[in-house]
């Protein structure tokens, strides 16, 4: 049967394109739904319509698109963007294969694919003796291909798409993104904070060097951008200052008393939540400001090396700790929060009870999740890009995905 890929929204970059391109090269017809003129900027293949409704039209619009089409597959980056969910909906009533891909769980030089939904829309089981099966039938984890994926180039997508952004007034009128905050705002905002880094980096790096060489234990509390869909749509939690404000409490309250809480800031924040402010205030309001130290930078590796533990929401940061040998809790439902990985006790608990994960089960956990859903490569750099297109594609054209044949 020939497929028929219908493209979505996906991250600022030439992936999809380029994806696209791949999939049709193969004989496969493909098209694309444009929702903003970054979108049309960004699709080099031909075929689109242009959605310039409201939300309330999506439905409506995904049917006679699907039909138009004769669509067998939906591609998409993010399944909880607002203008994805009717689209999953549609086709999983229809039952069309939904490709969702997502930053890689396990970082850098790697990216998601899964079928279906990604994070807790996972379909990546939960009982730890189906990865220990797992691994014993295909082995450790592979090792990744790096490539170069400076971070400029990513920053450079992200401004040419959102200066194409300067036509959806007239072009797609009644767009409204998914992030908490608008571009101007956001890249007025980084500018302000790389201001503040170039004097922060170097006393951030003392108060880690400090820390991590030392003898007081130290818990690490990694932020989240306050847009993610792990806080946002897969946690009990409304944004990281009601996260912040459990997380103080509890730390005052029930962790040993000569240990210091580390919360980090995300190397992506803006600076407009102010997080820095808020930890200060919530420190001192539970008497714990000489023990709550906050870094706007700083080298994780090192804070991992000697943490007594890592709380996290749902952060990739919670798997690099867990790789690590770190005692973790997940505070919400991470693929990764399994029982012999995560602490099962609860936040207050944590603190005098936590214990390392089991090694054995990680590597078991980490080589079924890598050998399922994960693609060595990127969305960002020209190499990235070039080494997942092509597995992508070969996953895609699969009847199953490696997960369904797994379970």
């Amino acid at each position: 049967m020939k497929r028929s890929y219908l493209f979505l929204q996906g991250v600022c970059s030439p992936f999809f394109s380029r994806l696209g391109a791949r999939l049709h090269a193969d004989g496969a017809e493909v098209s694309r739904v444009n929702f903003t003129a970054g979108d049309a900027a960004y699709w080099r293949n031909g075929e689109a319509h242009a959605f310039r409704g409201g939300l309330q039209a999506l439905p409506a619009f995904y049917e006679a698109v699907f039909a138009q089409r004769g669509a067998t597959d939906i591609v998409l980056f993010g399944d909880c963007r607002p203008v994805h969910r009717p689209a999953i909906e549609l086709a999983r009533r229809k039952g069309l294969r939904i490709h969702v891909f997502e930053e890689g769980y396990f970082r850098p030089h790697w990216i998601t694919l899964e079928r279906g939904g990604v994070n807790a829309y996972s379909a990546l089981p939960r009982d730890p003796a189906w990865y220990r099966e797992a691994a014993r039938r295909m082995g450790a984890a592979p090792d990744a291909q790096r490539f170069p994926a400076p971070f400029w180039n990513r920053a450079g997508h992200d401004v040419a798409y959102h200066l194409c952004g300067a036509l959806n007034a007239a072009c797609f009128p009644r767009y409204r993104g998914h992030a908490p905050y608008g571009a101007v705002r956001e890249y007025t905002a980084y500018l302000r904070r790389a201001a503040r880094l170039r004097w922060r980096a170097r006393r951030d790096a003392l108060a880690v060097a400090r820390v991590s060489s030392g003898s007081r234990p130290y818990y690490l509390l990694p932020l989240q951008l306050e847009g993610d869909a792990q806080i946002r749509d897969h946690s009990p939690f409304h944004g990281m200052r009601q996260v912040l404000a459990l997380a103080i409490a509890s730390f005052a309250r029930h962790a040993p008393v000569h240990s210091l809480l580390v919360v980090k800031n995300h190397p992506l924040d803006p600076g407009l939540a102010h997080h820095e402010a808020g930890v200060r205030e919530l420190a001192r309001v539970q008497g714990v400001a000489d023990r709550v130290l906050y870094l706007e930078c700083g080298h994780l590796p090192s804070l991992l090396a000697r943490a007594a533990g890592v709380v996290t929401v749902n952060s990739t940061v919670g798997a690099a700790a867990l790789e690590r040998g770190c005692p973790t809790l997940a505070l919400s439902r991470a693929i990764y929060h399994l029982e012999g990985l995560t602490f099962q006790g609860g936040l207050d608990a944590f603190w005098q009870a936590a214990e390392p994960p089991d090694r054995p089960l990680f590597h078991a956990f980490k080589a079924a999740v890598v050998h399922a859903t994960q693609i060595n490569g990127g969305f960002y750099s020209e190499p990235g890009i070039a080494l997942a297109v092509e597995r992508a594609a070969e996953r895609m054209r699969r009847p199953r995905s490696l997960l369904e044949e797994m379970l």
